[in-house]
């Protein structure tokens, strides 16, 4: 981006309602911080969001999700993207960089059913939609009854297939449903203790090129710091154990003062055997503590499950 103030600021975002969602909210804070500064959306129809007929896993991960909003980035068509950070690999291309973060909404987990009032509460055999490994393995290491289904698609046909009777549940993150304006819609909010959050979820981060220092300098105040650090920890977390959407992780950072407790969990996809650890740090080094809790998990066992699930 050119040092010219007056120049418009492209968003690149993909085209689900609740990128959109995302994308004009930055925006909009960017034009309160900033009176007079232009902000555009860049709408991308982005892989991740054409193939819906197959699991993330099997078509290559949440990055799909990313990479053409960075593309768009380094080609000039857009000077930051806007993204949910739960979809963003924890390995950033060279020359990229996460500038902000948003204040974390609610990062736990959504139950929804017509016929039950928690997890615990569905009869036996019960039709439970999912997208996502790391809640499988959760959801199965506790009821081993539950038949998962692969559930793809913006919320909005995720809560048609529940509605239409397709499956008995679903799961969904708390965070998309609120700002969507869907918040009635949850029946439960689990608990961390019973179901452990995604990395970074319910954070809204804003990436940009590391050379792009008057757009850097724009984003500064929408920094929100203590989002940063516990995003920094779990993200850290998944870099160690180099977890993909093929690797049931789960990764909640949460700050007490002077001090950061990280949780993490590494698990098998169908709930057989699942690794959960906690450790504490001084919250000015998110990434040692981070690195330091992927180990411990390695060294308990996790190793061999994410080279087999990798090599898979």
């Amino acid at each position: 981006m050119s040092d010219d103030s007056s120049a418009p600021l492209p968003i690149a975002t993909r085209k689900s309602p609740l990128a959109l969602w995302q994308a004009e909210h930055v925006a909009a804070l960017l034009r309160q911080a900033h009176p007079g500064l232009a902000v555009e959306l860049v709408p991308i129809s982005t892989k991740g969001d054409r193939i819906q007929d197959r699991s993330l896993a099997a078509i290559g991960g949440k990055g799909l999700f990313i990479k053409e909003l960075e593309v768009a980035i380094e080609e000039g068509r857009a000077d930051i993207a806007v993204h949910s950070m739960k979809d963003v690999p924890s390995e950033l291309p060279a020359g990229f960089q996460i500038a902000a973060v948003l204040p974390r909404a609610d990062p736990r987990d959504a139950f929804l059913s017509p016929k039950a009032g928690h997890i615990s509460d569905l009869p036996e055999g019960a039709r439970v939609g999912t997208s996502s490994l790391r809640r499988q393995a959760q959801l199965l290491a506790t009821r081993p009854d539950l038949k998962v289904s692969a559930l793809r698609g913006n919320v909005d046909t995720r809560l048609r297939r529940l509605d239409e009777g397709d499956l008995d549940a679903i799961i969904l993150a708390c965070a998309g449903l609120v700002r969507m304006g869907w918040e009635a819609r949850i029946t439960a909010r689990l608990d961390p203790h019973d179901c452990l959050p995604a990395v970074s979820q319910g954070i809204i981060g804003i990436e940009c090129l590391d050379e792009a220092a008057h757009t850097r300098a724009l984003l500064t105040v929408l920094n929100h710091e203590l989002t940063r650090v516990a995003m920094d920890a779990e993200r850290a977390f998944a870099r160690r154990l180099g977890g993909s959407c093929q690797s049931p992780i789960a990764a909640y950072a949460l700050v007490d003062g002077d001090r950061l407790r990280l949780e993490g969990l590494v698990a098998e996809p169908d709930g057989s055997w699942l690794l959960r650890e906690a450790m504490s740090g001084p919250v000015g080094q998110p990434g040692t503590l981070g690195e330091r809790l992927a180990d411990r998990l390695l060294a308990a066992g996790a190793a061999p499950l994410l080279e087999r699930l990798r090599a898979d």
